[in-house]
Formats: structure tokens, C-alpha cells, sequence
């Protein structure tokens, strides 16, 4: 019977648990990449059957164990309560999205219960909802938190090249859909009838046979990237300029090479050049001297505003020559929104962040001697629209800025590194993903690690960057495949629902007439 549940509650509840803390261990740092599959079928195989309320509990009880485990890192400084608070936001709104996936495993079979369909058409309808949930959930509330998407999972993966046709989102549809066709496979007993398994095959043959989408070879360009390790923590004792100090000092072996430009990480200037004369005067002898334009980044004020802001800047230039303002600022992190009403629940915490960061509207791209520059600073890697505006407005290369310095020692450098090299696979781009304390990485436009620096020293990267141009179908179609493969399952479930109910509704009258006859 379609709307019996798989497993009873009892059992469901502790596969939920099991599912979600497998599905962790595929992202970095254990990085088991196959368990996303086993972690996404627990979670399925509890939601089948399930009324909406069973759906909400079993869906967060799996959203609840995964995220505990996959953002312990944000208790490495600001202890529980924002650990709590953010698990507790993405639980709920995960298990209010699993109603989606239950409602699909209800209504498509009652409308459509030949075979063929529950391997096909449920399989896509299940994928959608999944898809759709975290495409949901990577935008609201606020500006979301796209973090932990499952698409995002296969970095160290040969499946990760599929994101460079359909985009992130679209690997997510395709894993969710191998993952329910297998399921229904198996319940249909496929070894009857072979070609029921042939949707699930075909699906994970995509995944493993399709390569990366070709970019075009532009040539190279010479970059000096520094990782300074000074006291960039929110925590972190320090004198005014130490974090400059810092990267100034680690800067020093690039003196004399020959470079393109030399790229410092996310606050690596701990002063706002833009009204700081002698911090503008510092930077200018610095590119003198390194003979190479600079990006560098640090807070800046402008017109009574506050802002994230990477700068392109070049000796006897009007600096600086351009500015790009991070796209999606921290909620409760680089700004607080609604102060007020969470002043109110915890004081103390809110009070500590005091900078209130705008958000900004310039292209995250600077041309730079004639190559394009894509940027991300520090968690806009995680935002599709920064990086894909970035490729379309010219950018060979992309060159991420990042502070980890509040969650040294924890798993949210490697995460975050993890996700700069699925941009590489999904943009045919190489990534110049530098941080103050590490890890700082040169990743190939295949994915491939060229060049590095271990977390928690100081030192200089020079590398011969590969530049590609050329624009992959990840970025050229990709917000109509969230559309389409997301999106798509709202106006579908809401079509099903109103068939089911009429079909529920019209089937005592016919018994009726049957009897009367």
C-alpha cells in the first residue's frame, strides 16, 4: 500500500538519527563522498508513508543529528547558543520540507501507480522536493544558509563534474533521483523485472560518465597569494595593524619575483584605506615595490555605511581602481537583523557585534591588466548568483578571499574548501582560495590541488595560475534548472493534491451508484 508507512515510527525515528550523522561524514573533513547516497536513502526510507506530522518529526530528528554534527565549528568561540539557535532554524525548516517529499510518496502513486511510474515520475517528484528545499532553505531566512547542500558533498567525487552542466542544484536533483529510483526498484522487486532498475541505472551512469563541461585554455597568470596568520580572530588580542604586520612580513619572499598581482586574504588590511591616509600610502610603496596591482580587503565606510569590501589597487593609480562590497554579509554574524527583537533573547551575544555590515551591489569581478578576476569573499562561495555573475561578466580566473581565524581547528576551513573546489569543477575556473590562517589552496579549473599552504603558518604561494574562458552550462542555464528541477515541484504537488482530493472525494459516490444498481 502506498500510504503505509515503511517503517514504523519507533524504528524510523533512530534511521533518521543514523541517516543524518552518516550523511555527515561525507562532507570534509572525513569526506566519504559515497555516504551521501546511504545518508539521503535513511532519510527517504523514513519519510515514506509517513502522515505530515510523522514527516515533521522524522525529518527533523534527521536534520537535527546532521547538523548538530556538520556546524559544531560555530561553537569553537561563541559556544552553544548560536550552534542551538542555527541547528535549530535549518531543522525546522528542513523537517517542514520533508512534508514535500512525504506528500510525493502520497498523492503521485494514488494518481499514477503502474510501475513504471513509481521508478520514473516518482523518483523526479521526490528529487524535486529535495532539491527544492534546499534551494528554500539557501535563501530564507534572510539570505539563507546553502551550506550543507547535497550536491556540495562530492568535492572530492568524479561525480562532481556534473555540476559544470546543471549546476549544484542540479547534481542534487540527480543524486536524490538515483537514490528514490533504487528505492522503488527494490519495493517494485526489480530482480523480477530488470528493467525497473533502468531509471536508477541510467541516472547514476549520468553521474558517473558525464565530463567536466570543456572551458577553452586562456594561458596563465602569475599570482602571489599570502597567508599572513596574524590575529585576525573576533577574539584575538592585537595592536592596530598587527593582521597587516602579518601578512606585510609573510609578503616578503615575493619581493623581487616577477608577479600579475598579489592577492591577500579577507581583513588582511585591519584599517580602512579608503579614510586612512597612511594605510592608502602603505599599500600604494607596497605595490611599488612588488611591481604588481593589488586585491586586498578590509572594512570600509562610505556615505555613513559599513562594508566588506575587496579592492583592486595599483601604485600611481586613483585607488582604488575598483571595489567590489561582499554580496550576502553574515546574519548574526556581520550584521544583526531584527537587533531588536534578538537583543531581547540574548543581550550579551548580540552585543558583541557591533559592526553592522550593508550589503553590496557592485559585480563581484575586476579586470585586472586585461584578465577577468571572479570574486567571493569568505562565505559567498556558497551564494550560486555571486559566483555565476561573476563568470558572466568576463572572469578567467576566481579568487576567493577568507578569514577562518574564529574556527581554527575545526572542520570549517575544510568545508569551505571543500565548496571553493566544487566552484572550480562547476565554473571550469581555477580558484585562488587564499585565508589568514589556512587553509589556503591553488585549485586546478579540474578541481585538482596545485599548490597550498597548511592552516595555522604564515607563508607565500607562487603559482602559475592556468585562466580559462568559455562559459559552462552550469552557468548559463543554471537558475532555469533550479526552476525546473527544483522549484517545478511546488505548482506539481499543489496539482497532485487537488487530484487526489477529487479522486478521494469522488470514489463513495461511485461505490454508491454501484450498490443502487
Amino acid at each position: 500500500m502506498p500510504d503505509r508507512p515503511l517503517l514504523p515510527l519507533w524504528l524510523a525515528l533512530p534511521v533518521a538519527v543514523a541517516g543524518g550523522a552518516v550523511m555527515d561524514l561525507a562532507y570534509p573533513d572525513i569526506g566519504i563522498w559515497p555516504l551521501a547516497f546511504v545518508g539521503a536513502a535513511l532519510s527517504l526510507l523514513t519519510l515514506i508513508g509517513r502522515s505530515a506530522w510523522g514527516a515533521v518529526a522524522v525529518g527533523a530528528v534527521f536534520a537535527a543529528s546532521f547538523y548538530l554534527l556538520h556546524i559544531a565549528w560555530i561553537t569553537r568561540y561563541l559556544g552553544p547558543v548560536p550552534w542551538f539557535a542555527l541547528a535549530g532554524v535549518e531543522t525546522v525548516l528542513s523537517a517542514a520540507g520533508a512534508i514535500a517529499i512525504t506528500l510525493s510518496y502520497r498523492w503521485l502513486p494514488r494518481l499514477l501507480p503502474a510501475s513504471w511510474a513509481r521508478v520514473t515520475l516518482l523518483p523526479a517528484l521526490v528529487a524535486a522536493a529535495w532539491t527544492a528545499r534546499e534551494q528554500f532553505m539557501g535563501s530564507w531566512p534572510y539570505t539563507g544558509f546553502p551550506w550543507a547542500r547535497l550536491g556540495m558533498s562530492q568535492a572530492d567525487s568524479p561525480l562532481a563534474e556534473l555540476a559544470s552542466w546543471l549546476g549544484v542544484s542540479g547534481l542534487t536533483f540527480v543524486m536524490a533521483f538515483v537514490v528514490a529510483a533504487a528505492i522503488e526498484a527494490v519495493r517494485l522487486r526489480f530482480w523480477r523485472h530488470l528493467r525497473l532498475f533502468a531509471p536508477a541505472a541510467v541516472a547514476a551512469a549520468l553521474l558517473v560518465l558525464v565530463p567536466q563541461f570543456p572551458t577553452t585554455d586562456a594561458g596563465t597568470m602569475r599570482v602571489g597569494a599570502v597567508q599572513g596568520n596574524g590575529p585576525s580572530g573576533y577574539f584575538d588580542k592585537r595592536e592596530p595593524y598587527d593582521v597587516y604586520r602579518a601578512q606585510l612580513a609573510a609578503t616578503q619572499p615575493l619581493i623581487g619575483k616577477d608577479l600579475d598581482v598579489l592577492l591577500w586574504p579577507e581583513g588582511g588590511v585591519d584599517a580602512d584605506p579608503l579614510n586612512n591616509p597612511s594605510i592608502a600610502s602603505a599599500l600604494d610603496d607596497l605595490s611599488e615595490t612588488i611591481g604588481a596591482p593589488l586585491i586586498i580587503n578590509a572594512a570600509t565606510e562610505r556615505n555613513e555605511k559599513v562594508y566588506n569590501s575587496s579592492m583592486l589597487w595599483q601604485a600611481d593609480a586613483k585607488n582604488p581602481l575598483a571595489i567590489h562590497d561582499k554580496t550576502h554579509p553574515v546574519p548574526m554574524g556581520e550584521y544583526v537583523p531584527d537587533r531588536w527583537f534578538f537583543e531581547a533573547l540574548a543581550p550579551d551575544l548580540i552585543g558583541l557585534i557591533q559592526r553592522e555590515y550593508t550589503p553590496g551591489t557592485n559585480p563581484p569581478f575586476f579586470d585586472v591588466n586585461g584578465v577577468g578576476v571572479g570574486l567571493a569573499i569568505c562565505f559567498d562561495v556558497i551564494y550560486d548568483d555571486v559566483i555565476w555573475q561573476g563568470a558572466k561578466d568576463g572572469a578567467e580566473v576566481y579568487m576567493f578571499q577568507t578569514n577562518n581565524a574564529d574556527f581554527r581547528g575545526t572542520d570549517e576551513n575544510v568545508q569551505q574548501l571543500g565548496f571553493a573546489r566544487m566552484r572550480a569543477i562547476e565554473t571550469g575556473r581555477s580558484v585562488v582560495n587564499i585565508s589568514t590562517v589556512g587553509t589556503s589552496q591553488v585549485i586546478g579549473p579540474d578541481g585538482s590541488v596545485i599548490d597550498g599552504l597548511a592552516a595555522d603558518t604564515s607563508g607565500a604561494l607562487l603559482v602559475e595560475v592556468p585562466l580559462r574562458t568559455g562559459l559552462t552550462g552550469a552557468v548559463v542555464i543554471g537558475p532555469t534548472v533550479q526552476w525546473v528541477l527544483g522549484w517545478s515541484a511546488i505548482p506539481v504537488l499543489l496539482l497532485l493534491g487537488v487530484l487526489a482530493r477529487k479522486r478521494t472525494k469522488a470514489a463513495p459516490s461511485s461505490e454508491d451508484g454501484a450498490a443502487e444498481v
